[in-house]
């Protein structure tokens, strides 16, 4: 008989350090070769961070609500951290839950739920298989709930990529703040300097926020999203296939379809 202490893997969250070593390598380089000239002074003007920074921020700000920037910033920390999770490792739990059910009956998940509130949604899905709603019922819940969380990501999503489009904007209207102001002072030698600065900077800071901080973020959630999708179908699959009472080797089958090559499992072979 299946043993009902069904091992969970937890999913591990740790330091991203791709996402790490990719920001502090691409602004390592970025500043070493303005102190490598000599004047890294040069490149420091208040004015020109609160023009790019701030303009986009606001900008930004108009396309979204408080609570889409707010979710946003979160999210731009969580992607410093990398939770780690299988999806090979999440269809082998779904089967063992799966070959538990069949073996003992649907009931006997009553004693592995404990051991699934790390994973929320397949917590949700089997908690619904034991209270007896049907398979159908599961997965059409359990979908419209995986779709939410992937829309929520996508708004996040857009929000960093029209960021990454307001910056460099920012950033040339920026220049034409610090040449307009060179071009009305020109007598003035003393004032041409920092208007250049300010028209040359702002864009500078733009094209840096912009490739190297905004663009790479949405790109990195984009992967973290799909990744987590990945696995939530698995578990979406396999709560509504022990909920129709299904075999559990037909379970492998319908995973296994859906599952990267280099990742299908062969749990029953």
């Amino acid at each position: 008989m299946a043993d009902s202490n069904i091992h969970i893997t937890k999913a591990k969250s740790s330091i991203d350090l791709a996402t790490i070593l990719g920001l502090v390598g691409a602004f390592g380089f970025v500043v070493g070769a303005i102190v490598s000239g000599g004047s890294p002074g040069s490149f420091i003007d208040f004015a020109a961070v609160a023009i790019v920074l701030c303009g986009t921020i606001f900008v930004t700000m108009m396309c979204f609500t408080m609570q889409e920037m707010v979710r946003t910033v979160k999210v731009i920390f969580k992607t410093m951290s990398h939770t780690a999770r299988d999806p090979s490792e999440a269809a082998i739990q779904v089967l063992q839950i799966a070959e538990l059910a069949r073996r003992q009956g649907v009931l006997s998940l009553q004693g592995v739920l404990v051991q699934l509130e790390s994973e929320p949604l397949l917590h949700k899905g089997m908690s619904m298989v034991v209270d007896g709603t049907p398979g159908e019922e599961v997965e059409a819940i359990l979908r419209k709930e995986m779709l939410s969380t992937m829309q929520r990501h996508q708004k996040s999503g857009s929000v960093l990529k029209k960021a990454a489009e307001f910056a460099p904007a920012m950033g040339l209207i920026g220049t034409l703040i610090g040449l307009v102001q060179m071009l009305g002072n020109l007598e003035d030698p003393g004032s041409i300097g920092p208007a250049m600065a300010v028209a040359l900077l702002t864009t500078f800071y733009g094209a840096v926020l912009a490739n190297m901080v905004f663009s790479p973020m949405s790109s990195k959630l984009e992967r973290n999203s799909h990744e987590e999708s990945m696995v939530n179908n698995i578990y979406v699959m396999g709560a509504a296939s022990i909920g129709r009472q299904e075999n559990p080797r037909r379970l492998e089958m319908m995973l296994n379809s859906v599952l990267p090559p280099a990742k299908r499992v062969e749990y029953f072979d």
